[in-house]
């Protein structure tokens, strides 16, 4: 099947229940995802025949109706202007306690790293997800794995190339801040983009 007929085919179902005023879309099918990574600690999203893949029927998936935003930049300009470069300075988002869905709040940043990706064909991130230590292992190893798919799918919604994506997920083993209550915890429960060099 042709790249674009693939595109299609996977952005046809969000666009059919958007017309019909549904604001929840939600998906996690990691056959869609684009190149896996698999990192020391980290399970990588899509490969279920090697067992990495976890299920989790309790947990809420997919970038929600974040991805049917227009993209408000010129993705054609090989420079940056002043706001993006600061929203590019960001590479985390974060989110509420047992949820995979962005919250408004990181979409103009995430919106930003479309544009940028668009603009730098050459350029490729690995999507973090990162879960805090509530829940057991593999529960946070599927919840961050969402989170990473989410923001893979928000990005490639607003026109980024999936071939310059890959999400891993660490659960829990990475926490950015250590404790054992919501201070640490909600720095914790986090996406964080890294570039390749």
């Amino acid at each position: 099947m042709k790249p674009v007929t693939k595109l299609v085919v996977a952005i046809l179902p969000v666009l059919m229940i958007i017309g019909c005023g549904s604001k929840d879309v939600k998906k996690d099918d990691a056959s869609s995802t684009g190149e896996n990574v698999v990192i020391e600690g980290g399970a990588s999203t899509g490969d279920a025949t090697g067992g990495t893949r976890l299920e989790d029927e309790g947990g809420t998936g997919g970038a929600g109706a974040a991805g049917t935003e227009a993209m408000g930049a010129d993705t054609g300009a090989a420079e940056t202007s002043a706001a993006d470069q600061d929203l590019l300075a960001e590479k985390k988002v974060y989110f509420d306690f047992d949820r995979s869905e962005i919250k408004d709040e990181y979409k103009d940043i995430l919106r930003a790293h479309a544009n940028y990706l668009m603009s730098n064909p050459d350029a490729s991130i690995v999507i973090e997800g990162h879960c805090d230590e509530r829940g057991t292992r593999e529960y946070n190893m599927a919840l961050g794995e969402r989170r990473a798919f989410s923001v893979m799918q928000f990005l490639t919604m607003q026109g980024a190339s999936k071939s310059q994506m890959r999400t891993v997920s660490f659960g829990e083993e990475r926490p950015a801040v250590e404790g054992h209550d919501e201070s640490a915890w909600k720095w914790n429960r986090r996406a964080v983009l890294v570039y390749s060099e």
